[in-house]
């Protein structure tokens, strides 16, 4: 009789680069589950099926797992932002296309802090130079990261004549300390048990004095 041979680990056999993948799709589950502090590099390793010493080859330590996930989140937040603004109709040179370009992109990243918790809060949970951040693994499908998909939408503010240009200068600070603020407060904060309705009401209400306040 022939007896078929089990992998007692039951590990699978990688092509070349695709464990760096997998590692890091298990850091991402990690993540959403339970914010940065649940991305531990031995859970990834676990979770993926090798061993550790597999997993140094990709990922040195744990920071270095984190570092990556949290590029992951910051472009799955910028994808949230460019699905809102893509639902946008209308002559994008005009006025009314600037004001909704700049409110679609304050709804996805409100929407996905309130949906996505544990991605939105690893995001933000290490130094992040957002002015000219290079890594494009934090981009959005657009090649613009959270930060610079807000500079855009200012710019159609200021080249359809909403937004004076001498009031452009370091508005993106503003608008992001306000929206970030209500984000971090209705995601698990003392906010996140409103109701949804009234949730959504309160994040159109602060989009109108962002823009109305720049």
């Amino acid at each position: 009789m022939t007896s078929t041979k089990r992998n007692p680990t039951g590990r699978s056999t990688y092509r070349h680069g695709d464990l760096r993948r997998v590692l890091l799709d298990a850091g991402i589950a990690l993540a959403r589950e339970g914010g940065p502090d649940a991305v531990v590099l031995r859970e990834a390793t676990r979770q993926a099926g090798v061993v550790p010493n597999a997993a140094y080859r990709h990922f040195t330590s744990r920071q270095e797992l984190l570092q990556a996930v949290r590029a992951a989140a910051l472009s799955a937040l910028a994808i949230a932002m460019e699905a809102e603004h893509f639902k946008l109709r209308g002559d994008p040179h005009s006025p009314e296309f600037a004001r909704a370009s700049l409110r679609a992109v304050g709804t996805g990243y409100l929407r996905f802090a309130h949906t996505e918790p544990g991605l939105f809060r690893t995001a933000f949970s290490t130094p992040w130079t957002v002015q000219a951040d290079p890594d494009p693994a934090t981009a959005g499908h657009s090649g613009l990261n959270p930060f610079q998909l807000l500079g855009a939408a200012l710019d159609r503010l200021v080249n359809t004549g909403v937004l004076p240009s001498e009031r452009r200068f370091g508005a993106e600070y503003l608008a992001w300390s306000a929206v970030h603020g209500l984000a971090l407060l209705s995601s698990d904060g003392p906010l996140s048990s409103i109701l949804p309705v009234q949730r959504e009401a309160m994040a159109q209400r602060l989009l109108d004095m962002v823009e109305k306040g720049l």
